[in-house]
Order: C-alpha cells, then sequence, then structure tokens
C-alpha cells in the first residue's frame, strides 16, 4: 500500500497566508480551465486561416482532451512524491511555452501539437491546486469554503470563456486565444513563487511504473474512443473495438492496482461511499452541464445568430449563479449534510435540463432559457462544492494529489461523454427530421459541399445565412433556414431527455447509498478509518 501518512501539511501559514496562497491557486486554475474553453470560440477564424475541416477543428479541441485526461491521474500521484508546488510551477511554465507555441503556428499540424502540448502541462497543473488547498486548509470548515471559491473558479472559466474569446476575436486574431495565456501563467507562476508552501508525501514508495502506464493508456483509450464514436457511430465497429481495448485496459490497471504493494491510485479509496458516490455525481453533473453548454452554443449561434461576442455574454447567468452558488452549497452542506445538497443539486440540473429542452425557435431569452441557464449554474455549484470537498475529505493527505487527479479525471470523462453522446443525439435527429428536406432543395440555395454541411451540422444556419442566392429563391431559402432551426431544437430536446434520466437516477442512487448524517469534525482525518458501512 501507499503512505497513509498526514504528509507536509501548512497548518503553520498565518490565515493572510493562506488567503494569498489561494488566490495563487485559483489563478493557476483559472488559466488551465480557460485555455480549455477560450479556443472554441475561435474555430470559425481557424478554418479560414488554417484552411481546416471539420475534422481537423475537432482535433484542435481534442488534442488537449485526450492529452489532459490521460495523464492527470499519472501527475496527480508524480505531485505527492516530487512535490506538488513543484509541479504547479512546472506545468504553468509549459503551458506558457505552449501557448507562445500555438500562437506563433502557421499550420493545422503545428496547432494541434501546440495544443496537445498544453494538455500535458495543463494535467501537472490541476491535480496540484486541489491537493495543495487540501494540505493548507486542514480544518473541515476553511477548507469546505476554499474548495467552494475552487469550485466557483472552474465554474465561472468555463462560462466566460465565450465572452474573453468573443472579445479578443474583435479586436485581434485567433493567435491571441493562445498569446492571452502567456502573461497569466507568468503571473501565476509569479504568485505560486510568492506564496505557496511546498506540499508532498512524508514516505515515499517506490514509483509504480506499470500502474502509470496503464493509468494513462486505459484513461486515453476510454475518452479516445469517447471522442471518435459520434464520428464512427457509437455502434460502429471502430467504435466496439475502442470500448472493448478501454475495458480491458481498465481491467488491468485495476488487477495491478490491487496486487501491487505500492500502487499510484488506492482502490481501496472506492471502497468508501464518500468518495465513490460523490465521484459518480461529479461525473454526471459534467455529463449534464458540458452537454448542456454544447446545446446552448448551437442555439445561440446557430439558431439565434449570435456573434461570439454576443454569445459570451447570454451565457454569462451561468457563470454568475455558479459563482454564487458554490459559496451557499458550502454553508448549507455543513449543516444539511453532502447527501442533501448533492442530491438537490442533482435534481436542479434535471429541472434545468427539462427546461432547456422545451426551448423552440420563437423562445424569447428573456424567459426559459435564462431560467435554465441560472438553474443550471447552481445545480451544478450544489454539486460539485459538497461532493469535492467530500472526495478529498476522505482521501489521506499523503494521496491529496492522486484524489485530486481522481476527482479532476472524473470531470474530463462525464463533460467528453456529455458533449459526444448529447451532441451526437441532437445531430442525429437533426439530420433525420432536415436531411431529406435539404437534399431535394436547388443547387441554386445550396451547393452539393453546402448540403452535405448543413445535412450534418446544426450550427451550419448561420453558413447558409451568409451564403448568397438568387432574390426568387430568397422566400425558399429563409423557409429552409427556419426548418433547420426547428430541427436543431428537436434534436436539443431529445438530448436535455436522456440529460434529465441519467440525472434522476444518479440521484436516486445517491440517496439510497450515501449516508444522509451530517459529518461532525475533520473528515480529512476521519475519512479514511469511516466503515463502509458507516
Amino acid at each position: 500500500m501507499a503512505s497513509l501518512g498526514s504528509g507536509r501539511t501548512a497548518t503553520g501559514l498565518s490565515q493572510r497566508a493562506k488567503v494569498a496562497a489561494l488566490v495563487a491557486i485559483c489563478l493557476a486554475e483559472l488559466l488551465v480551465v480557460l485555455d480549455n474553453t477560450l479556443v472554441n470560440v475561435a474555430l470559425p477564424s481557424m478554418a479560414v486561416q488554417l484552411q481546416a475541416d471539420m475534422s481537423g477543428l475537432q482535433w484542435i479541441v481534442d488534442a488537449f482532451t485526450l492529452a489532459f485526461s490521460g495523464l492527470l491521474l499519472a501527475m496527480g500521484h508524480l505531485g505527492d512524491r516530487y512535490g506538488r508546488r513543484r509541479f504547479m510551477i512546472i506545468g504553468l511554465s509549459g503551458v506558457a511555452v505552449m501557448s507562445a507555441a500555438g500562437a506563433l503556428s502557421s499550420g493545422l499540424g503545428q496547432v494541434i501539437a501546440a495544443r496537445a502540448g498544453m494538455g500535458v502541462f495543463a494535467a501537472v497543473v490541476f491535480p496540484a491546486t486541489l491537493a495543495l488547498i487540501t494540505n493548507i486548509f486542514t480544518a473541515k470548515r476553511e477548507r469546505a469554503a476554499a474548495i467552494a471559491l475552487w469550485t466557483a473558479m472552474a465554474g465561472v472559466a468555463v462560462a466566460i470563456g465565450p465572452t474573453v474569446g468573443g472579445w479578443l476575436l474583435k479586436y485581434f486574431s485567433w493567435h491571441s486565444v493562445f498569446w492571452i495565456n502567456v502573461p497569466v501563467a507568468l503571473v501565476a507562476i509569479a504568485a505560486a513563487l510568492l506564496t505557496l508552501p511546498e506540499s508532498r508525501a512524508d514516505h515515499v514508495d517506490r514509483l509504480d511504473r506499470v500502474g502509470v502506464v496503464l493509468s494513462l493508456a486505459a484513461v486515453t483509450a476510454l475518452v479516445w474512443s469517447i471522442i471518435e464514436a459520434p464520428k464512427h457511430g457509437w455502434f460502429a465497429t471502430e467504435s466496439l473495438v475502442g470500448y472493448l481495448v478501454s475495458i480491458i485496459l481498465l481491467a488491468a490497471f485495476v488487477a495491478w492496482e490491487l496486487r501491487t504493494p505500492t500502487p499510484v491510485l488506492n482502490m481501496r479509496l472506492f471502497r468508501n461511499r464518500r468518495f465513490a458516490l460523490p465521484s459518480l455525481a461529479i461525473t454526471v453533473s459534467y455529463f449534464s452541464a458540458f452537454g448542456f453548454l454544447f446545446l446552448i452554443t448551437q442555439y445561440f449561434q446557430g439558431v439565434k445568430e449570435l456573434s461570439p461576442l454576443e454569445f459570451g455574454i447570454h451565457s454569462l447567468p451561468f457563470a454568475v449563479a455558479v459563482g454564487l452558488g458554490a459559496p451557499i452549497a458550502t454553508l448549507l452542506a455543513q449543516r444539511l449534510g453532502t447527501t442533501a445538497m448533492v442530491v438537490s443539486g442533482l435534481l436542479i440540473l434535471a429541472v434545468a435540463m427539462y427546461i432547456a429542452g422545451q426551448t423552440r425557435v420563437e423562445t424569447p431569452y428573456l424567459g426559459p432559457v435564462v431560467v435554465s441557464m441560472i438553474l443550471m449554474g447552481l445545480g451544478f455549484a450544489v454539486v460539485q462544492g459538497p461532493a469535492t470537498e467530500s472526495i478529498m475529505g476522505a482521501v489521506p493527505l499523503a494521496e491529496a494529489g492522486a484524489g485530486s487527479a481522481v476527482n479532476d479525471t472524473t470531470r474530463e470523462v462525464g463533460g467528453a461523454l456529455g458533449v459526444a453522446l448529447l451532441g451526437s443525439v441532437m445531430t442525429s435527429v437533426y439530420s433525420t427530421n432536415i436531411a431529406g428536406r435539404i437534399t431535394a432543395i436547388p443547387d441554386q440555395i445550396m451547393n452539393p459541399h453546402q448540403k452535405e454541411l448543413a445535412s450534418n451540422t446544426p450550427i451550419s444556419v448561420l453558413e447558409i445565412v451568409k451564403a448568397p442566392v438568387n432574390p426568387l429563391l430568397a422566400q425558399a431559402k429563409t423557409n429552409l433556414i427556419e426548418a433547420m432551426k426547428v430541427a436543431a431544437m428537436q434534436g436539443a430536446e431529445a438530448a436535455s431527455y436522456i440529460a434529465v434520466g441519467t440525472l434522476v437516477v444518479c440521484a436516486v442512487i445517491v440517496a439510497a447509498t450515501l449516508p444522509w448524517r451530517v459529518e461532525q469534525g475533520s473528515s480529512v482525518l476521519m475519512g479514511w478509518r469511516e466503515s463502509d458501512e458507516d
């Protein structure tokens, strides 16, 4: 077994020093999360200048996701071993260098390589953020408040990404979404050097190299299969082979971790329901939230035809709700308990997804759309703060990096699956309802390339709007665009029902199996001793 020692903590820090350290940690977290969202807004501009097709654009996004999620577990363990502050600084430096490389890129392959490099170094940074919080804030209430701010920062960064990206693209080229990372990373490095204490496990066992390799291979295969499934088909041979390889690698990883004396991930953690069930809740909440953000992007840019900056501004209610909801949820969790908050958050998310699914082309923004975004942000915050605190409270301080990495990996896998599955359902319903009509229209309205694009991509409505057409066919074009928008919203409705069902089932599982009593004392110290029957 890996050491269960308490690790080197920063209990001697003054309150002011702890706050300064938390600010530095949140700045590093902000950089990583923005890194993963800013580029989405720049994809149309990059497609034109880099002459990239849809597959190329997908890989600009997925190269980061694949490297990031695949390395989280290994980097969390190595941070525990060699120093979390050291790893955070190395990761921030790497993000700055790879961001500069992306900004200076002149070809699609160079951009994809830079994005993959950014994902690698982001995986070095992210587990260290939550592990450092756990080691600096050892008192239960302080740690819960710090994790609430960490959660709020992650949610706000996800939501403000489109706004920041839209503003940059209004005044600068797509290169700016890479350049902006450099000064932010430099400030974060300076803040880390000035405020963060070093933190690592007291006792270091032999490095589990086999476990590190298997964890990387297993998570990478799983996320790769999820990313590629919509392209090939969820039940196509390529997808089925990917699932099978993922399952085999995951089984091999679990089997190895159970038998090796020094595992990279202590599998006994999953016997603790306060670790396993909140991890499930976080996965499902990210599945829904990222799926929601994907669907709302189609609505704002494809149906309402907003610019990137306008889209970002219209999505701000989600960010505000997350920012306000996280600290409120943390305070309530102290009184009501983790289970009550997690179950409530999942049900709020279900209501939000249902309302979002009822949105129609003519639905006004100030109404159900804003309500769904606010509820989505609140539900997301209500789940994330208490669930994350429960996970980290069940992890020995010596394994805080590994526990943080599990927490982060569940988020990435849940988010990737949400975009892939809900996006695939939306596209499938859209294509079924509109493809025949598009095929039958005259080439004067859409050429064959535009027809193919419009049949498979709901957001392509914008592409059709910009295309010139014979004035005599203007009404036919208007009718077609309206039909495409209706079909896109029908696809979003079908996808929302899947999310609602998933959230409700998860809420029932958590309510039935996670203890309802309010934990007393420091769960960091108690969680490891807590029996499964508790």
